[in-house]
């Protein structure tokens, strides 16, 4: 299973500060479609920090003839031809919390004051880890979490539409829905790490920007090659 993977795959952890990246393969593909680099702020058997700077130059999925996928309509947002762009992360900087074998991890968002603006569950594989990052799959539903603790999902429709354009089979959707709701247990029962006092960290202003390689679509072989 992917997160026994990333249990038995952990060899050292990464000291704060070090630079990785974290990457989605492409769904129904072999390829990875998003990568961002990213700075570690925390890595223990039970949580993997990372902090997306602001202006961070990423990989991000288009259609081929330059379409952003959110401009495409939903019905054929998944059968037309993709390829993928470099492009810098706009916004307030990004704070991923992964839990080792959980099927999501949890973003932080603040306004750019720094006040703090929602916590977002992104369903998705649980993550495989190599020397230089963390690899998974997108699942395509999420959930936010506003600073009152009420939720909603998002991307029902997105959910839907994968599955009717063949990304997702009925057993593999069953399994998302079963962890989003598993995440509405912690997310209602207040549980690690929206209790841990995350929304008042703050990145060290000596960290740089991590650079995006230009081979960041390696594979874990051909780093240890």
């Amino acid at each position: 299973m992917a997160g026994e993977n990333e249990v038995r795959g952990r060899g050292e952890p990464w000291r704060a500060g070090t630079r990785i990246l974290w990457r989605y393969r492409a769904n129904g593909g072999d390829g990875f479609h998003i990568c961002r680099p990213v700075t570690v702020v925390q890595d223990t058997p039970d949580l993997l920090a990372a902090w997306m700077a602001p202006g961070t130059e990423c990989v991000r999925p288009v259609l081929t003839d330059g379409t952003p996928l959110h401009a495409e309509p939903l019905a054929t947002r998944y059968t037309k031809p993709r390829t993928v762009r470099r492009d810098h992360w706009s916004g307030a900087g990004v704070l991923k919390l992964a839990r080792p074998g959980e099927p999501w991890s949890v973003w932080l968002f603040w306004y750019p004051d720094w006040r703090f603006k929602n916590w977002y569950v992104n369903l998705e594989e649980p993550r495989v880890r190599w020397d230089g990052g963390v690899d998974s799959e997108d699942h395509f539903l999420d959930i936010s979490v506003r600073p009152d603790r009420s939720w909603q999902w998002h991307d029902e429709d997105e959910f839907a539409q994968a599955q009717r354009a063949g990304l997702m089979g009925p057993r593999q959707a069953r399994r998302v829905r079963e962890a989003g709701d598993a995440a509405v247990e912690v997310i209602r029962s207040w549980g690690p790490p929206f209790a841990d006092g995350w929304p008042g960290w703050r990145p060290d202003p000596a960290w740089p920007i991590p650079a995006l390689p230009d081979n960041w679509d390696r594979t874990p072989a051909q780093v240890s090659s």
